[in-house]
Order: C-alpha cells, then structure tokens, then sequence
C-alpha cells in the first residue's frame, strides 16, 4: 500500500524512461525496495546521437551513457535479461530465465522496438538503428562509396542518410510518402528538407513502397531496382507489449493508461515513455502514444506520484523533440501532429530559417523551427501559456 516502508517496486524498461522512473520514485519518497529489469546488457545510455554521433565515428559507451544519480545508487539492476510474462493479478513478472520477481507496485517501460520489412527475398546487409550495438553494426559497414538504401523517410530514416552521405556513402532513401518526414512536419517543410538533403546528393524513390530483397539490393513496388549493399529500415517502431498479453490491458497501441499514468483498473501499475497511451489534457481527452524525447522524464514524475498515492491536477505536459541533419537543427514544441491541416509560417523564409505554426481550431497547439534558436524560448513560452483544458 502506498506510503509502506517496505513495498516493492519493479521497474520493467531500463533504457531512459526506466532510469527516470526510478529516480522520481526515490525523489517522491519511496525508500523500499526497487528493481529495474532491461534485456539490453548496456546501463541506461542517450539513443538520439545512435543515428548521428554514434553512426558518424567510434564513439564509446561512456560518451552516451547516462549518469547515475546518488539517489538510485541503491537500486537493483537486472540487466541483459528480458522479461517474457507477467501475471498482474498474482502480481509477478517472469523472465527469460524462469525466475519470477514479485511486486507490489510495477512501472512498465519497455519503450519500442524497429518494425522489420515483411517481404521477400535475400541478399544485402540488413540493418536497424535502436540500440548501440545495431548503430555499431551499421557504422561498420559504412565506407566512402558504399550503397546505402535507407527504406523509410521519417526521422531516423532521414538522420540515418544524412550521416551517411556525409561519411561519402551513395544513399538512396525509398518511402511511401510524398514527402520527408511529412506526418511530423508536413508537405512544405518535408519538401525543404528534401530539397536540402539532395543538395547533398542524397536520392529519394517516393510514393513507393519495398516489393523484394535481391541479390544486389531492392525492388521497389514499381519495379524499380534500388542497387546496395547495406539496407537501412526505419519503418517505424512497435510498442513492446507482448509480455502483458493475457492481462485484460488495452495493448492494441502501447499501454492505454488514465491521466495518471495508470494502466485501466491497476492502480499498482503505471506506464511511462513512449509504450504508454495517455490523454494530455493540454489538447484533449483522447490518449495517444507520443514518441518524444521529453516524454519519458515527464511521465515517470506522474507516474512514479501516482504510484505513491500522491495525486495532482490535470497532467498537461509540453512534447519537446529535435533532429540534427548536416548541422541543420530542427526543434519542435507541443503537438504539430494534431494542427497539420493549418501550418503557416511564422517567421522567416523556409529557404533559410523559419518558424512554423501548427493550428487547430485557429489555436497555435505546435511549432517547429529550422534554425532561429534566438526564438526558442519564445515560441515554447508562447505554448506553455497557452493552455486550453478541456471539459471534462
């Protein structure tokens, strides 16, 4: 029960949500026992420079992990163990092992995992950029000169083919979508960065998808053949749920919690990151998964009160991400997927640096901005003031 000395907290997920749900459980007062579980053999460490820093050079694990504060110095990591099962109402977590760890409180936070190409055929190298050792395993194949297909133009895709091409690979880029990273920015700026990454040389195959492997690379849906070497994909990632199949949960896109971070009718089990689905009544009442940097800290410090039996006023965080390509900076504040259908510029010229508005219902509810950092902390201001909580 909350408050119990003694009770005992899994933390399942020890990438960065994990590590920030312990820290804010140990911040809110929970002095008993606390177990943190990942699958990966790595303490907690930054994925973000995985498809940039870590792709471009040798970079150790010192340089990207995260440090450990004096307040989690006590917790129990269990790490290159993956958790395969879970029984909420005996409260025990399995592992691949077959040890059962019991709880009294549990914080999911296994985050995602890439989804892979479901098509036929063999041949090139076959890649994926989530953890340090897939970055290493891609970076040893990247040499001036090397055919690069990167399948997928979203963020990592288009990160990926920026270090890349910057390392003097030949990058080809295949995706669906009419545009670079046209879900999270839009047509006008995803054609801007489109126009900027062919300045460097870098070729987009678009509204098309990946028919079959070959021998010496692809074939798209409309027959053409893509040579390369190396086969990037960045399709996108999946919630890794299926150990709280059987659970009664909502898994069928992350973890559906309330606004506190609790799983449906569990209020011993809390989600943070990017594996829960929660309304931010920033916006709305609608729960959505939100795949932002920011996301983990802010959800581990209302889960992690949550847990404690410690409630609060409506959770109304502000999504935060960036995007490094070629020393170009994209930074985004509050929700630019939910405005699409109203981007106006807000300064400057897309050819150069500028300011982008997201609008909904005539109301700013995003911004991302190419270059103009001197505007930065007005433009996030300008977000944090605007609230608008919806009726309950």
């Amino acid at each position: 029960m909350p408050g119990e000395r003694a009770r005992r907290i899994v933390v399942v997920g020890a990438s960065l949500g994990g590590l920030r749900a312990a820290e804010q459980l140990r911040a809110a007062g929970h002095t008993g026992d606390l177990t943190v579980i990942g699958d990966e053999p790595h303490p907690p460490y930054n994925r973000p420079p995985l498809s940039k820093e870590v792709l471009a050079a040798e970079v150790s694990f010192d340089r990207v992990a995260f440090r450990m504060r004096a307040a989690v110095a006590d917790v129990g990591w269990r790490l290159g163990t993956a958790v395969t099962g879970a029984d909420l109402a005996a409260r025990i977590v399995r592992l691949a092992d077959g040890t059962e760890i019991p709880y009294d409180g549990l914080v999911i936070a296994t985050g995602l995992r890439p989804r892979r190409l479901d098509v036929p055929g063999t041949g090139p190298s076959r890649h994926v950029v989530r953890t340090l050792d897939d970055a290493a395993a891609l970076r040893a194949c990247l040499r001036p000169g090397t055919r690069v297909a990167v399948v997928g133009a979203g963020f990592i895709g288009c990160e990926v083919a920026a270090t890349a091409r910057t390392l003097g690979a030949d990058v080809t880029v295949a995706a669906p979508e009419s545009a670079p990273m046209l879900r999270p920015l839009g047509p006008d700026l995803g054609a801007e960065l489109r126009r900027r990454h062919e300045e460097r040389g870098v070729r987009f195959l678009l509204g098309r998808t990946v028919a079959r492997f070959t021998g010496d690379g692809l074939k798209l849906s409309d027959g053409t053949a893509v040579p390369a070497e190396v086969v990037v994909e960045a399709v996108g990632a999946m919630p890794c749920v299926e150990w709280l199949e059987g659970n009664g949960l909502d898994l069928s896109d992350g973890v559906l919690c309330d606004g506190a971070l609790r799983a449906e009718g569990r209020p011993e089990v809390v989600a943070v990151g990017d594996v829960a689905r929660f309304p931010n009544r920033r916006y709305d009442d609608v729960p959505r998964r939100v795949e932002h940097w920011s996301i983990p800290t802010d959800t581990a410090k209302r889960a992690a009160r949550a847990l404690l039996g410690k409630e609060e006023g409506p959770f109304m965080p502000l999504p935060s991400f960036w995007s490094d390509q070629y020393g170009m900076r994209l930074q985004s504040f509050g929700a630019p997927n939910l405005g699409d259908g109203d981007i106006r510029v807000l300064e400057g010229e897309l050819g150069e640096e500028a300011v982008l508005g997201y609008h909904r219902d005539g109301g700013l509810v995003g911004v991302v901005m190419l270059g103009c950092v001197r505007s930065l902390a007005r433009y996030r201001k300008l977000l944090l003031d605007d609230v608008r909580i919806p009726a309950s």
